[in-house]
């Protein structure tokens, strides 16, 4: 008698436009014939695993590699006033218009996507109702995009608490699980953004009172080290940081500190990690780049996965 295949996790993480390189692992890992029975994301890995969960995910890859800048812009509807720099509806209608929005409970593979409730701070897990809305409030990053309201409750981000999600794996019967780590390698490096998508002075003024009130909740711990950050990478010879600098330096310093404490407490059985800091936060043009990357990072893994696995290389 054949051992039954063991239940494989794939937990997606945060990381905005490096996010693409989560379609090279889904890639690579299919090469070798491992095929995730469970799919979680945060944030862009919630989009990522959502197209891989509906059967979509070559149809995501053909198109995120024609995105050029004026794409991005043209997806961006600008609105300080909605809580973020972009409201996210025309980016929302898009994935509409492309892919057909289904009852994630109705999805063959189970899937849950990572958010975070802005008036507790409580960890959510989106595992039913709208595929669309649990990831587009799972991409939420406070200060950029607007905060989505499901089910009565004002959702962000999911990596303020959770960035990569080996738990929620773990909680829907995942028994080996491999997670994908984007922001490992970010602190220390500065933000990369594209001059044109960068936003007037008067917009990130109007969004300054959104950006204190998340850096209020932080722990003294990463906004001392946010402090330094900013101590050591610039100084009178060198620009002021800017909006998104403050902005993308500042969360990949929390959520590169919760990821390091909630792994060492529930650790995947395999962590892959893209070396990804030369992506800047808006720089979803560099798809090619950032799923090669991807890809390299599980050839990379192999004798790892061949021993965790059992796959034939």
């Amino acid at each position: 008698m054949n051992a039954r295949t063991p239940m494989i996790g794939l937990a997606l993480g945060s990381g905005s436009a490096r996010g693409w390189a989560h379609i090279g692992v889904i890639e690579a890992l299919a090469e070798i014939n491992i095929h995730p029975s469970i799919v979680c994301g945060t944030s862009i890995g919630a989009l990522v695993g959502a197209a891989q969960a509906v059967g979509e995910l070559q149809s995501l890859r053909d198109w995120v590699l024609t995105i050029g800048l004026q794409d991005i812009i043209r997806l961006m509807d600008f609105s300080p006033s909605s809580g973020g720099l972009i409201q996210g509806n025309r980016l929302l209608e898009f994935f509409n218009d492309k892919y057909a929005d289904v009852a994630i409970e109705t999805l063959s593979t189970p899937y849950a996507a990572v958010a975070t409730e802005l008036a507790s701070g409580r960890e959510v897990w989106l595992r039913e109702g709208s595929l669309m809305n649990a990831v587009r409030a799972s991409i939420a990053m406070p200060g950029l995009f607007s905060p989505m309201q499901v089910d009565g409750r004002w959702l962000v981000d999911g990596g303020l608490v959770n960035p990569v999600p080996v738990s929620v794996c773990r909680a829907l019967g995942a028994e080996i699980i491999i997670a994908v780590n984007l922001n490992g390698d970010l602190v220390g490096h500065r933000s990369q953004i594209p001059k044109a998508l960068d936003v007037d002075a008067n917009k990130a003024a109007e969004t300054a009172g959104t950006l204190e009130k998340i850096m209020s909740a932080f722990p003294d711990q990463v906004k001392n080290m946010a402090q330094q950050y900013f101590i050591d990478n610039f100084n009178s010879s060198k620009d002021a940081p800017g909006y998104f600098d403050i902005l993308s330096g500042s969360i990949n310093i929390m959520q590169d500190l919760i990821t390091r404490s909630r792994m060492a407490g529930d650790p995947p059985d395999l962590i892959l990690s893209p070396r990804l800091s030369h992506i800047g936060l808006l720089e979803f043009n560099r798809a090619e780049e950032a799923i090669e990357e991807g890809r390299r990072c599980v050839r990379q893994a192999l004798p790892r996965l061949q021993e965790i696995v059992g796959c034939r290389l």
